[in-house]
């Protein structure tokens, strides 16, 4: 749901598929950063969804920031002290786990992805092979992993990308342009070099 302005510009992609508001059940959190959650109680104020994120960062999104131990440098627990990236709190209405098929979902399956911030998950659309990958990855130019500074613990970046499947038909990015064809081969070789 991104930042404070995005429920806005996604409740307007919602009634351009010609659908409703209350069609939208479910929000799955990727991670409690700033940039994935802003706009989280509004959404659900418009939408009446369940807000679901996984338990190791379900006391950030309910605090309304990242804790100064949520980043692994200096940088990155300074920023978080600006309250312009600070959000309203949210309590979760349910936790994820890996492993997870989510509810009503027709194979949407979470996968447990620390690093970014201690429960970051990937969610991999299983019938289309389409993996949503939050944080986990960004594609803005070329593929790389996020700065060390806005990761709670970056040693572990690698084996979590490690656990992304590789047989894949589409990935999607937080931050970058979606990937289909020879550029989801790409990011096949992209993973095997990063992890």
């Amino acid at each position: 749901m991104g930042w404070a302005k995005a429920p806005g510009s996604l409740l307007d992609a919602v009634a351009g598929l010609g659908r409703k508001t209350a069609d939208i059940r479910r929000i799955v959190i990727t991670h409690a950063h700033p940039d994935h959650v802003q706009g989280a109680a509004e959404l659900r104020r418009h939408t009446g969804a369940r807000i679901l994120i996984h338990d190791a960062d379900r006391a950030w999104l309910e605090a309304g920031r990242v804790p100064a131990e949520g980043r692994s440098r200096a940088v990155g627990r300074l920023i978080d002290r600006l309250p312009k990236l600070h959000w309203t709190p949210v309590t979760a209405d349910g936790t994820v786990t890996d492993g997870d098929l989510i509810d009503g979902s027709d194979g949407l399956r979470v996968i447990h992805t620390p690093g970014h911030s201690p429960g970051h998950i990937v969610l991999l659309h299983e019938p289309s092979r389409t993996v949503l990958l939050g944080d986990a990855a960004f594609n803005r130019g070329q593929l790389a992993i996020g700065p060390p500074a806005l990761a709670s613990d970056p040693d572990l970046r690698p084996g979590s990308l490690a656990r992304i499947p590789d047989n894949l038909n589409a990935v999607g990015f937080a931050h970058g342009t979606p990937l289909t064809g020879s550029g989801v081969d790409t990011f096949q070789e992209f993973l095997r070099r990063a992890s």
